[in-house]
């Protein structure tokens, strides 16, 4: 298709436009963002939620009441004039015996190390990955979406622009990242309204911290037969 000729002066403003000769040719088009302005702002009292850790302390009880409840059944029985349990006098002989160089005493305190690493690292963060905080409109109400949900929600958001075939969204705590593939329009002209839509759309989520967008467009494949 050839463009209409104009005058002279209409020909000279086309650069302004900052498109290339060749952008037909285009095949990938993709920009970075950082969050929707005006949403950092106050921002940063919203935390974490944090998890309740319920298999890890399940697992961890289960454990200490086995070992209280074995200790506590051998110390009864000494007490009733019979003999301690062969796991506890072999333990006490172990102990007593092998050196601490050897390989299965090291082991044995390298479980027990990672173990309570482990324990530590889960006491002190906060868990939740996959619940990004909303901005608090009461101070004694705090709300949370999903990750997947606020995905879904972006995904829709983008397929509603005109040109996008299909689109994948994954959203992070920092960041989302959207890839769409577009079989008609420019690709620059997708990605531009695709920006737009989706800043809007991060701003409707009401995030605490919103997520710095990441718009990535490719043309479609299309198969010759």
């Amino acid at each position: 298709m050839s463009e209409p000729q104009g005058s002279e002066g209409t020909t000279q403003r086309l650069p302004v436009l900052e498109k290339a000769p060749d952008q037909r040719d285009q095949s990938a088009s993709a920009a970075a963002y950082g969050p929707p302005p005006g949403l950092e702002d106050g921002a940063g009292g919203e935390r974490r939620f944090w998890s309740a850790r319920r298999v890890p302390a399940g697992i961890v009880a289960l454990l200490l009441l086995l070992v209280a409840g074995f200790f506590l059944y051998d110390i009864a029985a000494v007490r009733a004039d019979r003999p301690a349990m062969h796991w506890r006098r072999e333990l006490a002989r172990q102990l007593a015996e092998r050196p601490l160089d050897d390989i299965w005493v090291l082991i044995g305190a390298g479980v027990a190390a990672a173990l309570g690493l482990w324990l530590i690292v889960l006491a002190a963060t906060p868990g939740l990955r996959g619940v990004l905080p909303m901005s608090r409109t009461h101070p004694d109400v705090r709300a949370g979406l999903h990750r997947d949900a606020a995905a879904m929600v972006l995904r829709d958001r983008a397929m509603e622009v005109a040109g996008v075939q299909s689109a994948r969204v994954r959203v992070r705590r920092r960041k989302a990242d959207v890839r769409a593939v577009s079989h008609f329009r420019e690709l620059d002209d997708v990605r531009g309204d695709l920006d737009v839509t989706l800043t809007e759309a991060i701003t409707a989520l009401g995030l605490a911290r919103p997520p710095a967008l990441s718009v990535h467009v490719v043309r479609t494949t299309r198969k010759k037969g």
